[in-house]
């Protein structure tokens, strides 16, 4: 598809004079690239940076007027600057006295404290864009849609239209919070994850429909601030993806923040009025519950957002839960436009992404790089945290697979109880007869730094009895995972 031609564009805003290769006077009628990127969160930036230092040509097409997508502005980054001051303001509260240390005339600054949020995000976004001029990556602000299967309108909220040509494009376009169908989200007492991470004031009540790792992390946000929170969740366990041990952990760890659990309630109204809202389920008996709270935030996953990219001139289709299907090299049925991240299936989830990004990237410098969606790690940022990477025993049972298991509490940990974090415990799951690690799954305090180490262990196909024969510093939080693997060789634990 040639990139130049003739000027015979009516309007003048898409030309550009140019020279063309045999030295005529030719007039560039869009801007080309060897690869457009539309959409700028982790998935989308990555896979821009890493085809920029590949020496690609590339663009980054967004939406809105900031970088960074739903993670960097109003999902990872915002949540986990509130989920520490709210567990900052929870131990001033509840544990400084025991570590001799006054509280007195301690108070919350609710304000301030979303103030800080907000500064976090632009801080972080800053450094995106910090991150763009540095790899030379154009970026284009403005909704990105297919005109054809390699020409790419950007659309502003202001001003004229451009239009861009890529040799290859890279779908980055992220998801969307979804709802109930029967649920008005009116973003005012009816709200998603994105009004929840900038409330005015700290409400006294708030109903949460969803026990899955959003749900869970801005529950335990406003409970340790002193909101009163129920969790209502359909099926019979919180995170039910993960290992159901440590979704009990952190179950019995979140009832200490006064956090009311409703397992097997459907949901099936939800209203609002100026001051308040009243929902209503019924239990796993069929009995109608109903609460009444300030908010009620509707946390029951998110879906793909290809709304708006006009798929449909590239001959793409989408699947029934409105994925874009690729295959392992994030090609889609277009062999140049690829598609990554929570448009495509498996985990919602920012790493992942980033991980599909530098694929992608990657196969269209012609390199032939590849992933593991088994040794993707799962994380809840609640505290404790909850970490996950392979399989679940659940999974296991499921499969019929040999395996043998092996625990360890973090309240027979030295460090946890110093630390006074004895909630949780580490499980390692290993094959019966290799013993290779099939599963490390963990709930207790910095697991999310700490299922790195798994991850490396399964990388290299580790055994539990490699595991166990590693030196673990002491006092330290990861001692926990050799004692666990010591427990899944001969019940060898050491501390318990």
């Amino acid at each position: 598809m040639p990139f130049y031609a003739p000027c015979k564009v009516k309007d003048k805003s898409l030309v550009n004079s140019g020279v063309c290769m045999h030295g005529n006077r030719y007039l560039c009628i869009m801007e080309s690239y060897d690869v457009i990127v539309i959409g700028s969160g982790p998935g989308g930036y990555v896979a821009a940076i890493r085809a920029a230092q590949l020496g690609k040509k590339t663009a980054l097409v967004e939406k809105y007027n900031s970088l960074g997508g739903t993670c960097l502005n109003v999902g990872c980054i915002p949540s986990k600057a509130l989920l520490d001051s709210s567990e900052h303001f929870h131990q001033a509260a509840h544990q400084f006295e025991t570590h001799g240390i006054s509280t007195a005339g301690l108070k919350l600054d609710f304000k301030r404290m979303i103030k800080r949020k907000a500064d976090v995000v632009q801080q972080t976004v800053g450094g995106i864009d910090f991150l763009m001029k540095k790899n030379g990556i154009a970026v284009h602000y403005g909704l990105g849609s297919f005109k054809d299967a390699n020409t790419i309108n950007v659309k502003p909220e202001k001003g004229k239209s451009k239009v861009i040509q890529g040799e290859n494009i890279i779908i980055a376009t992220g998801s969307k919070p979804a709802s109930l169908p029967f649920i008005s989200v009116d973003k005012k007492r009816i709200i998603t994850s994105t009004e929840a991470l900038s409330l005015k004031s700290l409400p006294k009540t708030m109903i949460i429909i969803g026990g899955g790792v959003i749900g869970l992390e801005l529950g335990s946000v406003y409970a340790r601030l002193g909101t009163k929170v129920h969790i209502v969740e359909y099926q019979d366990a919180i995170i039910p993806t993960m290992d159901r041990a440590m979704g009990k952990e952190l179950m019995r760890s979140m009832k200490k923040l006064g956090v009311q659990f409703h397992l097997q309630h459907g949901v099936k109204e939800a209203k609002s009025t100026a001051k308040q809202v009243t929902v209503k389920a019924d239990n796993k008996n069929g009995k109608e519950v109903v609460w009444k709270a300030d908010y009620c935030l509707v946390s029951v996953g998110r879906k793909p957002h290809t709304e708006g990219l006009n798929l449909e001139v590239t001959g793409l289709q989408t699947d029934e839960r409105g994925r874009i299907v690729v295959n392992e090299k994030m090609q889609t049925a277009a062999g140049h436009i690829y598609a990554i991240g929570d448009v495509v299936r498996g985990a919602m989830l920012a790493h992942k992404a980033e991980e599909e990004g530098i694929i992608a990237a990657e196969v269209i410098a012609g390199q032939h790089p590849h992933i593991d969606y088994n040794l993707i790690p799962n994380v809840v940022y609640t505290w404790p945290e909850v970490a996950g990477v392979g399989q679940t025993e659940e999974q296991l049972k499921a499969k019929g697979v040999s395996y043998k298991s092996g625990s360890f509490p973090f309240k027979a940990s030295g460090r946890a109880r110093a630390s006074m974090d004895t909630d949780g415990a580490i499980k390692v799951l290993a094959h019966a007869e290799t013993d290779e690690i099939l599963g490390i799954h963990m709930c207790g305090p910095r697991a999310a730094d700490m299922i790195a180490e798994a991850v490396v262990a399964m990388e290299f196909r580790a055994t539990a009895e490699d595991v166990s024969r590693m030196s673990h510093a002491h006092p330290t939080y990861t001692e926990a995972i050799k004692e666990a693997a010591l427990a899944a060789t001969g019940d060898r634990a050491l501390h318990i």
